[in-house]
């Protein structure tokens, strides 16, 4: 990447970090709203009809909502499973918002954790997480490989106890790159998922194929290389004993020399990010 794209990249994540802070206003706004009884396909069209009130037409997926023991994928065994299901909330029970909208050809994924009521568990599985999101940035930025830090995450969750439930998404991911879309005004979808941003990550899976990269970020050889410059929608989800938790938020990475440069988080103005400052 050269000093001119570098500028250039720069100047577009304001775009990037304001869908992403949408996407989180949007989680918030609708865990405030849940109540028991709601189920988590009414929770999912909570948050689709926030956004569309905002402007937001197009999604590289719809979103999803998770509570009780799903939110830890217990016994998920084929995709289907992660679609919202007539699942009830209750007091106490712990959920998942995960949303990623597409707004003014910028993208955004993002989870939110939460409960309806206290969830120590839940609670103390979100102040774990923050290690992860240090030691994410922290390998990033030494060039290890994709491959490598995933199995870092892997040993440091099991240090804390807890089981990898990102090993259960397709493919293992830990996280996937994310691009620009563009606006389309009329953009189908496929099985949840928008068409022009899978578009994107099928032409980044070809492309990665050629030169030996790969948009996916698994626990498999194809991403046995260093971190692609570009933005990384990164999602550590721990589970412990049928409750999980996970954040997920953007990564930037460039081919800056500048150790502070080569990697950071694009925005640490976010719920968990707060959250870890107010337990301290």
């Amino acid at each position: 990447m050269t000093t001119a794209v570098t500028r250039e990249v720069s100047a577009e994540l304001w775009g990037f970090r304001r869908v992403q802070r949408l996407a989180y206003e949007c989680a918030e706004a609708v865990a405030a709203r849940l109540q028991p009884g709601v189920t988590e396909r009414e929770a999912a069209r909570m948050q689709r009809a926030w956004l569309r009130e905002r402007g937001v037409a197009d999604w590289f997926h719809m979103p999803f909502a998770w509570f009780g023991d799903r939110t830890a994928f217990v016994n998920f065994r084929v995709p289907l499973q992660f679609f919202p299901t007539d699942r009830r909330l209750e007091p106490g029970m712990p959920f998942i918002l995960d949303m990623a909208p597409v707004f003014e050809g910028y993208t955004a994924d993002i989870g939110y954790s939460g409960s309806l009521g206290p969830h120590p568990v839940q609670h103390r599985l979100m102040a774990d997480l923050e290690a992860h999101r240090a030691l994410i940035l922290d390998e990033v930025r030494e060039r290890r490989s994709l491959r490598e830090i995933y199995e870092d995450v892997d040993r440091l969750m099991v240090r804390q106890g807890y089981a990898n439930r990102h090993r259960a998404y397709p493919f293992g991911v830990i996280a996937h790159k994310v691009d620009r879309v563009r606006p389309r005004r009329f953009s189908p979808r496929l099985f949840g998922f928008g068409t022009q941003a899978l578009k994107g990550l099928a032409s980044d899976a070809l492309h990665g194929h050629r030169e030996g990269w790969s948009p996916l970020w698994s626990p498999y050889r194809f991403s046995d290389h260093p971190p692609r410059p570009g933005l990384w929608a990164v999602e550590p989800h721990l589970g412990f004993r049928g409750t999980g938790a996970k954040f997920e938020e953007i990564l930037v990475v460039t081919d800056s020399r500048d150790p502070g440069e080569s990697a950071f988080w694009l925005d640490d103005d976010l719920p968990h990010v707060r959250r870890w400052a107010e337990d301290k």
